[in-house]
C-alpha cells in the first residue's frame, strides 16, 4: 500500500492564511522600527558632534536639522530629555510610543526607549 504524501488543501490554505497575517504585521511594523533605529542614530551622531559648553537649544537645534533630513515627521526635538551626565558629557534620551492599527478597533503599542549614553 502507498502511503500519501504532502499537505491537505485545507493545511495549505491554513499556512497561506497564517504567512499573510505575518507579512501584513511585519509591512506595518518595519516601518516604526526605522524610524527608532534613524532617531537612535541621529541622537548619537548629535551628543557626539556638540560641544561640551552648548545649551540645550543648540542640541535641539542640531537634532531638528537631523529629523528633516531623514523625513521624521512624527517626532519632535522637543521629546528629547537633554542633560550633562557625571563626567560632564551630554546625554540625550528618548521614549515614544507608536500605535500600529491592526483591525478596525485593534491596535499594536510599541514603546521605544534610547539614549545616546553607550
Amino acid at each position: 500500500m502507498k502511503y500519501q504524501r504532502g499537505i491537505s488543501l485545507s493545511g495549505l490554505i491554513f499556512w497561506c492564511i497564517v504567512l499573510a497575517l505575518v507579512a501584513i504585521l511585519g509591512m506595518k511594523v518595519v516601518p516604526t522600527l526605522t524610524e527608532y533605529y534613524k532617531i537612535r542614530k541621529d541622537v548619537q551622531t548629535v551628543a557626539a558632534q556638540a560641544a561640551p559648553d552648548a545649551t540645550v537649544a543648540d542640541i535641539r537645534k542640531a537634532f531638528d536639522k537631523f529629523v528633516e533630513v531623514d523625513n521624521l515627521t512624527d517626532f519632535k526635538s522637543s521629546q528629547l530629555d537633554i542633560y550633562k551626565n557625571n563626567l560632564g558629557q551630554i546625554t540625550i534620551d528618548f521614549d515614544y510610543e507608536r500605535r500600529v492599527q491592526l483591525l478596525d478597533n485593534v491596535s499594536l503599542v510599541i514603546r521605544y526607549k534610547g539614549s545616546s549614553a553607550k
